[in-house]
């Protein structure tokens, strides 16, 4: 998929990955259009160019809590993790394009928080790709002022879309 804005011209390759225990689950997931969509916008806020690959792969709980303890040393389940693509030192950089890693989301606690923020579905499943999306491209919200950034750009995406400030206490709509 491409999106071009007045300046800047960015194309995704986005390889969509859904657990079998998901797609047995028939949960109301968002299909790979709206994913590009989100993802695209995410890159252009931040200013991305050019050819960008990355992995979506959305998993149950046991999966996310695996992967959460054994990478981030936390106990228990989270709703989305981000894994930067890091190049081996072997591997020359124009080879191999802009890889710009992975992101992991846990469908059944995506949905638990949207009904418990009282948020539609689809604008959380928005807040988590875009927000994995900017954790591959390197914001983070480690200080207030990262914080604050990382939060900013969010916004300003999710906006595009008709979805408000997911930091705000409840969105029932």
């Amino acid at each position: 998929m491409r999106a071009v804005d007045s300046i800047l011209t960015v194309n995704l390759e986005l390889d969509l990955q859904i657990a079998p225990e998901i797609g047995e689950k028939r949960l109301n997931l968002p299909d790979q259009a709206l994913i590009e969509r989100w993802i695209l916008s995410a890159l252009l806020t931040a200013n991305a160019t050019g050819d960008n690959q990355l992995t979506v792969r959305i998993v149950d709980e046991a999966e996310i809590k695996t992967l959460n303890e054994n990478y981030r040393h936390k106990p228990g389940v989270t709703n989305v993790l981000s894994f930067p693509f890091e190049t081996p030192p072997e591997v020359p950089l124009a080879a191999l394009g802009n890889l710009l890693g992975d992101i992991v989301i846990c469908a059944p606690v995506v949905h638990l928080e949207a009904q418990q923020q009282q948020k539609p579905l689809l604008h959380h499943w928005a807040h988590m790709i875009v927000h994995g999306t900017l954790h591959l491209l390197g914001y983070d919200h480690l200080s207030e002022q990262q914080a604050e950034e990382m939060e900013t750009m969010e916004i300003a995406v999710l906006s595009e879309f008709g979805i408000p400030n997911p930091y705000r206490e409840t969105q029932a709509q």
